[in-house]
């Protein structure tokens, strides 16, 4: 049996804050190889996945960009819509058919400003979603680039 990621928003939000979230919500689609966003684009909205894949990557000058996580059922899709100067940080693509629900960066950021509760709960779990991807984005570029990998012990 496996424990629940305390990233994914089940697991995260409580439920009052995780309900008045998906208020906001409206249901996507993207086809497999659709680009969400890129790196260095306004980061405007966000997602949280329902069904299918999207990869985070990471650019590399003079490489294809390299695959830092999959993310998958439940998982936040974008995290630089919480901080100015909203500038995505990563870019992201859907692997599979994706369907998700989206989410307008600044109605939610007005909503946490409104109701603290909300805005910490909601600050926290971006803020563990990001720790979480820092971690997942050093190892993976360990991976490829580190003379012997992540598992090195020089």
């Amino acid at each position: 049996m496996s424990t629940p990621s305390p990233t994914r928003i089940a697991a995260a939000l409580p439920a009052d804050a995780r309900t008045r979230l998906m208020e906001t919500a409206r249901e996507v689609n993207f086809a497999e190889g659709t680009r969400l966003f890129r790196e260095g684009g306004h980061a405007d909205r966000f997602w949280i996945v329902r069904s299918g894949t999207v990869t985070l990557d990471v650019h590399v000058p003079g490489r294809r960009a390299a695959v830092v996580e999959r993310l998958g059922a439940g998982q936040l899709v974008g995290c630089s819509w919480l901080f100015k100067p909203y500038t995505w940080h990563l870019g992201a693509e859907a692997m599979t058919p994706v369907r998700a629900y989206e989410f307008d960066a600044e109605r939610v950021r007005t909503l946490m400003d409104a109701d603290t509760a909300f805005g910490s709960a909601i600050g926290q779990w971006v803020a563990q979603v990001l720790a979480h991807r820092l971690q997942a984005t050093r190892v993976r570029l360990l991976d490829l680039y580190a003379p012997y990998g992540s598992g090195s012990s020089l």
